[in-house]
């Protein structure tokens, strides 16, 4: 969770700032009135709101949180024309990672940290159904989400379209794909990985211009973890980008 910010004149002021908020939280039992003007801010913003029990936000805001808090991120997040900048800057065709609903902050933390060892210029995000940069993903990450840029979203498909129009080609990474060690993974690529036990949306996959999957030895329990797919596949990008 990262910092906690309550109270709707303290909600609304962060808002107005310009602070990088997470998510707003109103509990459950609070009247549709009071919180008119924060839903409306947090519409004209695109920050998710969650409604959950009053106790729940006790829990998470402390008492004297009178219905409405908000959970401020740890780090600053990016535009993805950044990432494309930082690898011209570093004389790189880009290499992104693209998580479609990844909930859990440990796997995000994880990811996060391999894409940074393993030289990838940032990670996107969505702004909804996918965990934020928080002290869970910091602690997880080892530091590595101070250091490696996350651009947050609101679309993921139209962020694709914009990363094909910049020359990158999208690659899904999925059980039914082409091996990886059979792939050119050495241009431009923006790398997708799905959520945990809901895998990459239909309308993400329409948007990916190749699959990419893991050989295994064994497949009797499934599929890796995300965060361990995400490491394998990285490891064999930089392999053979060095190897190029």
């Amino acid at each position: 969770m990262g910092q906690i910010i309550s109270g709707k004149n303290a909600v609304i002021e962060a808002i107005k700032a310009g602070m990088t908020i997470n998510r707003v939280l109103i509990a459950d039992n609070i009247d549709a009135n009071f919180v008119g003007s924060v839903l409306r801010l947090c519409r004209e913003s695109n920050i998710p709101v969650r409604r959950l029990p009053k106790n729940k936000l006790s829990q998470l805001a402390g008492e004297d949180h009178r219905g409405i808090a908000a959970e401020i991120a740890s780090a600053e997040y990016v535009e993805v024309a950044d990432l494309l900048n930082i690898a011209a800057q570093q004389g790189e065709p880009p290499l992104l990672v693209l998580l479609d609903g990844v909930e859990d902050p440990h796997n995000l933390g994880a990811i996060i940290r391999s894409a940074y060892c393993l030289g990838a210029h940032g990670v996107i995000i969505g702004n909804r159904r996918s965990a934020q940069v928080n002290q869970t993903v910091m602690k997880t990450s080892a530091g590595a989400a101070a250091r490696l840029p996350v651009a947050r979203v609101t679309n993921l498909n139209q962020t694709l379209d914009e990363l094909k129009k910049a020359g990158c080609w999208v690659a899904a990474v999925d059980m039914g794909g082409q091996s990886l060690w059979q792939s050119d993974l050495t241009g431009p690529l923006v790398l997708v990985f799905g959520g945990e036990g809901t895998g990459i949306s239909t309308l993400v996959k329409r948007n990916c211009d190749l699959f990419l999957s893991i050989p295994m030895q064994r497949s009797e329990i499934g599929s890796l973890n995300v965060s361990n797919a995400a490491a394998i596949i990285l490891s064999e990008v930089l392999h053979q980008r060095k190897a190029f």
